[in-house]
């Protein structure tokens, strides 16, 4: 199959990410003694830099990780939690149905940074200086305008001239979005972490007090402060149309800590595949896996229409399950290993027929009854004049308003892998504190993420919103072993998407004998037939999105079974990278890759 560029080999070390500059700045990390982790630390602290439209210092991340020491597979939580003033009766006397998508109400404990220094403090070699210096040169001195961060920050011109004017200040030059290959320069961020440097090496100590103490000036030091006094002081407009001020205060923040957990697995075909747990989409993937081990994907066309009518169907089984029953297990009890065992996914596979289902039927693991909450139906292939149009499915008759528009704001994430010559590999998914999702805290030279909208407002449901606790997130890295052994690890953003781009690339390598970059490059597709993960929490019965690449018998065989097809770009689905190992005749080697999807990820090794 014709590739884009080389799947890139090696046997020193790889990285993987969605931003050629934040790539860069892990292989600096390779070339100067550092391991994997030290790689991934470098290049997602670049990444809050270099795509700000996709994450930022504000924002959150999941890890997974596989330790050549102890030859262990771990999960580390930067999920951060709800604000302890965040409760159901605290938006609705505000009037409010959902958290808004945007602005102050929807930010939780900013996790990322956390989670950053946790890993590098246990797992790496280097020093905080020598992973944090790539991050502050390039707020200080300049990074290239990707067309992307001009079309996003185009999109959000007159919002930052209007309603958040320290936004404005941080992202439009002369009024106007920066334009594209132009250098732009984010010298506030640079220099909040240049101080954070500064007091943690002053604090004194070895490496791992040093790292310890940047990770305190973040939660109780200065930059907590600002945060809490930007939340408490300050009121911005959101995506209620109304302006509001925040809930998170210093207190969340010092008391919150990055956890360390065990992943979830799931054994299939030689694989073992491992996710984070149920606070996580990431179960999602293993179910799917589940479903789909009942069938002959190996001999199924990975580019026709079986292989595409299977994994869409066996998404929305797996996603329904998402809905009804996910959430973070210190509060809920979600029955996980039924959710994955072959008894309960042998009976929801045999739901799977030869035509597109337009129902969204969560199971009944442990013969409990599933509840779903209301959601708001709509419609994109119905005209508004059509009978029946923006109308509640069966499943769902009576809940949600007709004819509201999916969310075009969402934002976005990014992904970054890396490996090394001694078995260290890592998948990092950081997300959130995208630039377009809250208003730019000037003292910091960035904003808060928006998480919290991913809790419902309604009572008794798996992700109804509590105090202090963790929000279902959509971010979902993958770590694969084999024969006892780190043999992949891979992502790619998509919200709610994620868990099905990626696990088309894994199944066209695994079964198909795809290389790692012909299995990123090969067309996509996805379903979008579950309430969305993102406000206004949307559900498109049936609907199916694919690239454009797809030929139009396959599309055309796809309408047939039923399902409701739009096309879109030819290269607008998935931004996936992936880095893997591999026993050859003369030892292992390391192999890499990374999308060629809007001009802006690479993959490097040597």
């Amino acid at each position: 199959m014709f590739t884009t560029r080389p799947e890139i080999r090696g046997t020193h070390g790889m990285v993987a990410s969605t931003h050629y500059l934040a790539t860069m700045a892990g292989w600096r990390m390779f070339e100067i003694g550092g391991n994997a982790f030290d790689a991934a630390v470098a290049t997602g602290l670049a990444l809050q830099i270099v795509h700000p439209y996709q994450n930022g210092p504000g924002g959150d991340l999941p890890i997974v990780l596989h330790d050549a020491r102890t030859g262990k597979v771990e999960v580390i939580c930067g999920q951060g939690v709800s604000p302890a003033a965040a409760s159901i009766d605290t938006y609705r006397n505000l009037g409010l149905d959902l958290v808004p998508g945007t602005g102050l109400l929807a930010p939780c404990v900013p996790g990322a940074f956390g989670a950053w220094m946790l890993m590098l403090r246990d797992y790496g070699r280097l020093s905080l200086r020598e992973v944090i210096e790539p991050a502050i040169g390039y707020a200080r001195d300049g990074y290239a305008v990707v067309p992307m961060m001009n079309s996003i920050i185009g999109g959000v011109e007159e919002l930052f001239r209007t309603a958040w004017p320290t936004s404005a200040e941080t992202w439009l030059v002369n009024g106007e979005a920066p334009k594209v290959g132009s250098m732009h320069r984010t010298p506030v961020v640079g220099a909040t972490y240049q101080r954070l440097l500064d007091e943690a090496e002053a604090a004194g100590g070895d490496r791992e007090d040093t790292i310890e103490a940047a990770r305190r000036v973040f939660y109780e030091g200065f930059i907590a402060e600002e945060i809490d006094n930007f939340c408490r002081t300050t009121e911005w407009l959101d995506s209620t149309g109304e302006a509001h001020g925040g809930l998170l205060t210093g207190d969340d923040m010092a008391r919150w800590r990055a956890t360390v957990e065990a992943p979830a697995t799931y054994d299939y075909g030689g694989y073992t595949v491992c996710k984070p747990g149920v606070w996580s989409q990431g179960p999602v993937f293993l179910q799917q896996l589940a479903l789909l081990k009942g069938f002959d994907i190996a001999g199924m066309n990975p580019l026709g229409p079986e292989f595409m009518h299977t994994q869409v169907e066996c998404a929305k089984l797996a996603l329904a399950d998402r809905e009804a029953w996910y959430g973070d297990p210190v509060v809920n009890d979600v029955p996980i290993e039924t959710l994955l065992s072959d008894a309960y996914n042998d009976a929801r596979r045999a739901m799977v027929g030869d035509d597109a289902s337009l129902d969204f039927l969560p199971g009944s693991p442990d013969g409990r009854n599933p509840a779903l909450a209301e959601f708001t139906i709509f419609d994109p292939h119905a005209a508004a004049s059509a009978p029946g149009a923006g109308e509640p499915n069966a499943a769902q008759a009576g809940v949600g308003e007709p004819n509201a528009a999916p969310s075009s704001s969402n934002g976005d994430t990014v992904h970054c892998d890396t490996v090394d010559r001694d078995g260290n590999m890592v998948a990092c998914m950081p997300s959130g504190g995208w630039l377009q999702s809250s208003p730019t805290i000037p003292s910091l030279g960035f904003c808060l993420g928006t998480r919290a909208q991913m809790f419902w407002l309604q009572e008794g449901f798996a992700t109804t919103l509590q105090p202090g606790i963790r929000p279902r997130t959509t971010l979902s890295p993958t770590l694969a072993m084999r024969d006892g052994a780190p043999s992949l690890a891979f992502g790619t953003p998509g919200g709610d998407a994620q868990d099905q781009w990626a696990l088309t690339m894994f199944l066209r390598h695994i079964h198909h004998g795809y290389d790692l970059q012909a299995a990123i490059d090969a067309p996509n597709f996805h379903t979008d037939h579950l309430p969305s993960s993102f406000y206004p929490r949307t559900f498109q019965p049936g609907e199916v999105k694919a690239e454009g690449r797809y030929a139009d018998d396959v599309i055309a065989a796809m309408r047939n079974r039923g399902h409701r097809m739009t096309m879109v770009g030819d290269w607008a689905s998935g931004r996936m990278t992936a880095v893997g190992r591999e026993q050859g005749e003369h030892g292992w080697f390391l192999k890499g890759a990374a999308h060629p999807r809007f001009q802006e990820a690479y993959a490097v090794g040597r």
